[in-house]
């Protein structure tokens, strides 16, 4: 005990200055997410009130055996697996680009087009998204009429709604994958890659077995924010398909949010509870493989 409070004691400048935030998340993030919990173990009609109604795992079970919720998740889980992949697949390729001698006169200008987007506000980005996939009058059909080729289906076609949104997301959220990457080439041991070099490794054993090593940590931290950024995809839903068409892309989130403007507040909660469920252990999975020592 006394060396718990001779440990606060030296560390008292820390924790001063670690209070204010862990106050704000405790009030702002773990607080609202105990009372959603709360609001699932209750009755729609009643949950609201100052007393509630609890029934136990009555609005579980009613998710359950929701059809349009195991679609919704099955849906969420393909979508997150198809963004995740994506977006990590073209902010490395464009990171490693960025890096190499062939794109250093624009490198900067190049950076700064891809990371722009990160910052652009989500409404307004996918507002023009969905101007751009309009098959009446929309950018890219017209594109694509010039050019004598078929008109792309958008978002108004259940085969390319998901495609679509996958492609508004990448443009959003690449960028900002792709400068967890750079600031990780940026720092990587340079000399291990000359020793392997006079040591006569080929440019693909540099990368496979000196540089890709070294890249592992800005690898788990991209891909656990991407798990946790499209497992809980919702704002480019309500902008551009309300979950349309034939809910193609009726997402969890989305769902969820139907429901609770429905006041099935006990549901809607539920699927919400479910799913941070679901986040955090997709995203702890990933943690521990990612963290763990190769051959382990």
């Amino acid at each position: 005990m006394n060396a718990f409070f001779a440990s606060l004691a030296r560390d008292r400048v820390f924790y001063l200055f670690v209070a204010p935030f862990a106050a704000l998340t405790i009030l702002f993030g773990v607080w609202p997410i105990l009372l959603s919990i709360q609001v699932s173990f209750t009755a729609s009609a009643t949950a609201l009130r100052p007393n509630p109604s609890y029934v136990g795992l009555a609005n579980y079970a009613a998710v359950l055996a929701d059809p349009l919720f195991l679609a919704s998740l099955w849906r969420t889980l393909l979508y997150t697996v198809l963004s995740v992949v994506a977006n990590l697949a073209f902010a490395f390729g464009f990171a490693v680009l960025l890096d190499s001698a062939l794109l250093r006169r624009g490198a900067l200008f190049f950076r700064l087009a891809i990371f722009l987007p990160v910052i652009t506000p989500d409404v307004a980005g996918y507002v023009v998204w969905r101007w751009l996939y309009d098959r009446s009058f929309g950018a890219i059909n017209a594109a694509l009429k010039m050019l004598g080729l078929p008109a792309f289906g958008g978002l108004s076609s259940a085969d390319t709604a998901m495609l679509s949104l996958l492609i508004a997301e990448l443009w959003h959220h690449a960028g900002f994958y792709m400068i967890i990457f750079l600031a990780n080439l940026a720092i990587r041991d340079r000399a291990l890659e000359e020793a392997a070099q006079i040591d006569g490794a080929t440019a693909w054993q540099r990368w496979r077995y000196v540089i890709l090593p070294q890249l592992r940590p800005a690898l788990v931290i991209n891909t656990v924010y991407a798990l946790i950024q499209f497992l809980k995809t919702f704002t480019v839903v309500v902008v551009m398909t309300k979950g349309g068409p034939n809910d193609q892309t009726n997402f969890v989130s989305y769902y969820a949010y139907q429901l609770f403007d429905q006041a099935r507040y006990g549901e809607a909660t539920a699927m919400a509870t479910i799913l941070f469920a679901i986040v955090i252990g997709l995203s702890l999975t990933a943690y521990r493989i990612g963290d763990r020592e190769p051959g382990q």
